[in-house]
């Protein structure tokens, strides 16, 4: 057992010679004096040994640990030392050499459109509401009047993260949390990214940005949505900007209707990114069916409401001209640079 104690001992000192980091150190320290060290199933033999002999060889054990302990604690001086010269060294620099230049960051361009929509929109009396990117079904669908056999609950068009639980495909659901907590009148937006199991192409993607409005009072018409989005239009695109409404189907709203502006590419003669159709979709809208509201508590008697729900990405690619909504998501410098001289109030064309 002592040639045994002398090897470890031998290989401790060659060892810790050669360690050149803490991370090494630490290794090398639990290897020799840790709990589970060479030294400790030593101390576990001695009980294997007559009552004579266990003296003179705990003492070996002890003297052998000792010397490993004190070749730890000059190896950590010695690396101390070494990391306190390498940084002095990397501290020293020539004061007199010229700084170098510093690159001016930007706001991404889907922020500075959402920063501006909600100027313009808080300027109509809206106010801001957030809420969560993970969901449950009932807040993303039940509440909404979407039938448990409705497509966009399926496997294919959702992504779910457990049973009951899944990323939000739109921001409807902060419209829910609102209604459950305040009472009407409201008058809200609520900006957000959503999540839809869509092909990456020129004009979708799987993560989005939406923002919605919701809207409950006493009488509200069809007629007041319909001025709402006609004046955020105008604000958003100038008055040379053309807009349509086309009547459709959200299981939330009834009536429904989804709204165009002339495609910003071709100018409304019909091309790839329109899908020669000369319109792109920016907002689908509606008044709130009363399925929502009995859902929530709220008298559908006596109050009406509308909402509506545009894409913050689609919206940007109208501003600035953007031909493929993957731009927006690459991180490409040499794209983002583009935007560092824009601010939330100089992109009205």
């Amino acid at each position: 057992m002592k040639e045994e104690l002398h090897a470890i001992l031998k290989q401790a000192e060659e060892d810790l010679k050669r360690a050149q980091t803490f991370f090494d150190l630490n290794n090398l320290k639990s290897r020799f004096v840790g709990k589970k060290s060479v030294i400790n199933q030593f101390m576990k033999r001695l009980g294997s040994l007559s009552p004579e002999e266990r003296p003179a060889f705990g003492k070996q054990i002890n003297d052998v640990k000792t010397k490993i302990e004190s070749i730890i604690k000059a190896t950590e001086e010695r690396i101390n030392s070494k990391l306190y010269e390498q940084s002095v060294k990397a501290a020293s620099f020539d004061y007199t050499m010229p700084a170098r230049p510093s690159e001016i960051g930007s706001l991404h361009p889907i922020s500075i459109i959402q920063h501006q929509i909600e100027d313009v929109m808080i300027s109509m009396g809206f106010q801001v509401a957030e809420g969560f990117d993970v969901e449950d079904e009932f807040h993303n669908f039940d509440a909404l009047n979407t039938p448990k056999d409705h497509p966009a609950r399926n496997l294919a068009d959702t992504f779910f993260i457990e049973k009951d639980v899944l990323l939000r495909t739109q921001t409807s659901t902060v419209q829910i949390r609102v209604m459950e907590n305040y009472k009407p009148p409201l008058k809200i937006i609520s900006p957000g990214r959503c999540y839809r199991n869509d092909k990456f192409d020129q004009t979708h993607s799987p993560v989005f940005h939406q923002l919605e409005a919701l809207v409950v009072d006493e009488n509200i018409s069809f007629k007041d949505l319909k001025e709402t989005l006609n004046h955020f239009a105008v604000r958003m695109f100038g008055t040379s900007c053309k807009t349509r409404f086309r009547p459709h189907f959200f299981p939330f709203t009834e009536p429904s209707a989804e709204m165009d502006v002339s495609c910003f590419n071709c100018g409304g003669k019909g091309c790839s990114t329109c899908k020669n159709s000369g319109w792109i979709e920016i907002a689908g809208a509606g008044m709130v069916d009363p399925n929502v509201f009995d859902a929530i508590g709220i008298d559908s008697e006596k109050y009406t409401g509308f909402a509506f729900g545009c894409g913050i990405d689609r919206i940007t690619m109208q501003k600035f001209c953007i031909p493929d909504i993957r731009f927006l998501f690459e991180n490409d410098l040499r794209f983002l640079r583009q935007f560092n001289n824009f601010s939330d109030y100089n992109i009205n064309r």
